[in-house]
């Protein structure tokens, strides 16, 4: 590990201890619902319509049962809900007649599911059963790119290659939430705090090097 790696999870540690995940469920089946509406819109909106959603629907049988207008009234006040609520009912399908109302851990298996990439896998299969896995969110890919941790023009997914590489698997898990944090209430996208931050000298905003 780099100095510059014991730096940034050292950093972390102090800043953000605790991170973790922030959208709100209580089975297994609502957190990768949840994660399929996070799509482009924040886990507070997302955490404000999942109560009423699992209210109505607090089995994956009875969600994969739901109606499609139904669905779509509750998650409306969230971004592409059409295609998240027909998604999230064909995906409850495919759990209660696949796998028996069970929440697969494969890579290859979530990846199948209508309305899962790489990012939702990788959360779900963290979060769940925390197998090692860095998932790209806006966030990740925003601060890993300042740190230097990947080049500008990368990919998400070569974000998420370059991640996985150099930090060590017993840290993804936590890593990825820490960058969650860090990009959503400190390294913001807008008006980052770089006054307080005590990784500047590793910043493209202060010009250094990518990590190689």
């Amino acid at each position: 590990m780099t100095k510059k790696i014991e730096d940034i999870l050292s950093y972390f540690d102090e800043l953000l201890p605790d991170a973790k995940c922030e959208l709100v469920y209580h089975q297994d089946f609502e957190l990768l619902i949840a994660v399929i509406l996070s799509a482009q819109t924040t886990d507070k909106k997302v955490n404000a319509v999942t109560p009423i959603l699992f209210d109505k629907y607090p089995t994956i049988s009875g969600l994969s049962n739901a109606n499609l207008h139904d669905v779509e009234d509750i998650i409306k006040s969230i971004g592409l809900y059409h295609n998240k609520a027909k998604n999230i009912i064909e995906v409850a399908k495919v759990i209660h007649e696949k796998y028996h109302d069970q929440v697969p851990s494969s890579f290859e298996e979530l990846c199948l599911l209508p309305g899962v990439g790489r990012k939702t896998a990788n959360v779900v299969r963290a979060e769940l059963f925390k197998i090692p896995a860095i998932a790209v969110d806006t966030h990740v890919e925003r601060c890993a790119k300042r740190l230097c941790l990947a080049f500008q023009n990368d990919s998400p997914y070569e974000v998420e290659m370059k991640l996985e590489k150099i930090i060590p698997e017993n840290r993804q898990i936590l890593f990825h939430h820490q960058m969650i944090h860090f990009g959503r209430y400190h390294c913001l996208a807008r008006n980052p705090n770089c006054a307080e931050c005590a990784l500047k000298k590793y910043c493209t905003l202060h010009k250094v090097k990518v990590e190689n």
